[in-house]
């Protein structure tokens, strides 16, 4: 190693260049600069290739993309360690821990190691990262082993009284980069499960042909299998199912035990037939054996017996001829009340079928109810090439009127405004509950200006009928966003612009009505 400065060995260098006639590139100037420094000549650090590699990594995942992300900056910083380290975690490796001459190669920007007797890294707070990694297990599932394995090393590493902060740091990277593959399996997992759970719901409902009823309960569990999965969304979809659960059971309880009284009384009409068939085979028995009698008769002594014996039998089947109208008539009278009770059946259970599909506050479509009259409509849009328009309406100061009035209150106004909605509104046009005071109209057969004008008309309505609670009258206003459907887009899509739309006219201060 010599003793001379670096300008001058810099100095040299160009010299050198120009005496060997080198070109001055970046490659013969390290070259010549280390040989006359007296250091070891580093090989060059191949940038162009190991892009082309990190370009050629596929990014399918979160994790994958973590991965190339961190090699391309440690190419960028022309950090060995770096490379290394992203490669083997790109491959579900540990990176393996630093040597000694890692510390000679180049290294840009590297963070520096905190000591071990830092104060920040105590041992309470090592304790409360194993503590952390210990309540995530559960969620991430038990079936690597390798994983398995990797956690409870970390575990015991973050629980040492004098843990080394390098090598739990190194450690925690390694851990947090397979971490982020198990984390993905259990996403994959969950979606997998989903899919399946659906396509069973959807069997069901088909082989259930007969059963229409089942097609509410159906719904509902499409409703709560689509992400996102959320406690409170379950529990909530979970009591609406319970509900509509028990009255279709109960109506169809009922249902079936109409249909065996009628197959009772179809059942004695048919036997009351019979008997009197019978009867009247013997009442003309009887008048045959009357007329040859009479035929035989010599005087009026021998005919008087054969007359009362044909009036007697007149007067039975006459009187059997009325019980049996009268009973036809009772079995008339409950078979039509029986066909009216069926009917009166069907139609609780198309509706608790539907409850499924509707918001039970306010009647509108619920979310479920609204992704089904979209995708129809949507059809008909297409279909028919005629215009479609949404309009996303949000009441002003929602907050501030459950805090003054109360939320039984609140409830009230946002029934008060579907009321309203429903009455300013065509009979083609469609009212949903977007969530919370947030509704949804479908306007088709229209464009956007014209489903302005209509939200307009709808506020104006609104200002003419006050909400009452208790005695006092409360104004309720909305900010409305309206997007007309464009040819290339989903319905959802179109909702997603008149959201954006309707934040708009709330920023620009309330009570207004803006376009997408």
């Amino acid at each position: 190693m010599t003793d001379r400065k670096p300008f001058e060995i810099a100095r040299e260098t160009l010299k050198q260049l120009t005496v060997r006639k080198l070109p001055p590139t970046p490659a013969n100037y390290q070259r010549i600069y280390s040989e006359m420094a007296g250091i070891p000549i580093e090989p060059t650090f191949p940038v162009d290739r190991l892009r082309d590699i990190a370009i050629a990594l596929p990014t399918k995942t979160p994790g994958q993309q973590k991965q190339r992300g961190l090699l391309e900056s440690a190419i960028n910083n022309l950090n060995w360690n770096g490379v290394k380290s992203a490669l083997m975690a790109y491959g579900g490796f540990s990176p393996p821990a630093s040597s000694p001459s890692d510390a000679t190669r180049p290294m840009v920007m590297t963070e520096s190691k905190p000591a071990p007797g830092s104060p920040s890294l105590t041992a309470d707070f090592f304790g409360q990262i194993a503590r952390m990694i210990e309540y995530t297990q559960p969620a991430l599932g038990n079936e690597d082993e390798r994983f398995n394995s990797q956690t409870q090393t970390l575990i015991l590493a973050l629980r040492q009284p004098n843990a080394d902060a390098s090598n739990v740091k190194q450690m925690l990277v390694s851990y947090g980069n397979r971490l982020s593959f198990a984390a993905e399996d259990q996403v994959e997992v969950k979606n997998v499960l989903l899919r399946l759970l659906h396509l069973i719901i959807e069997n069901i409902s088909h082989l259930s042909l007969d059963d229409t009823w089942l097609k509410g309960q159906v719904d509902a569990l499409m409703t709560v299998c689509a992400p996102p999965l959320t406690l409170r969304r379950l529990d909530d979809v979970e009591l609406r199912l319970k509900d509509v659960i028990f009255k279709q059971t109960e109506a169809k309880e009922r249902a079936h035990k109409a249909q065996e009284e009628m197959r009772h009384m179809l059942t004695a009409f048919i036997e009351r037939l019979a008997t009197m068939s019978t009867s009247t085979s013997v009442f003309h028995s009887q008048m045959e054996d009357s007329v040859k009698l009479i035929e035989q008769a010599k005087s009026l002594t021998e005919i008087t017996p054969v007359l009362k014996n044909v009036v007697s039998a007149t007067r039975d089947i006459a009187h059997e001829s009325q019980l049996v109208r009268d009973e036809l008539q009772s079995l008339k009278n409950k078979a039509q009340a029986a066909d009216a009770e069926l009917i009166r059946l069907h139609q609780e259970l198309d509706r608790a079928s539907a409850q499924a599909r509707h918001d039970p506050l306010t009647g509108a479509l619920n979310r479920q109810g609204l992704d089904e009259a979209i995708n129809r409509e949507i059809s008909s849009f297409k279909r028919k090439e005629t215009p479609l328009s949404v309009a996303l309406l949000d009441i002003d100061n929602f907050k501030m009127l459950n805090d003054t009035i109360g939320h039984a209150a609140g409830d009230a106004a946002l029934t008060h405004l579907a009321g309203v909605a429903r009455e300013v509104m065509r009979p083609q046009d469609t009212l949903a509950r977007y969530g919370g005071e947030e509704f949804v109209i479908l306007l088709p057969d229209t464009v956007l200006e014209q489903g302005m004008e209509a939200m307009t008309r709808l506020q104006r309505e609104l200002t003419k009928r006050f909400f009452l609670a208790g005695n006092e009258k409360v104004l309720i206003t909305f900010s409305a966003g309206v997007a007309q459907v464009a040819t290339d887009e989903t319905g959802m899509e179109a909702v997603r612009r008149a959201d954006k739309a309707m934040y708009l006219a709330k920023r620009a201060g309330k009570n207004r009505v803006f376009g997408a």
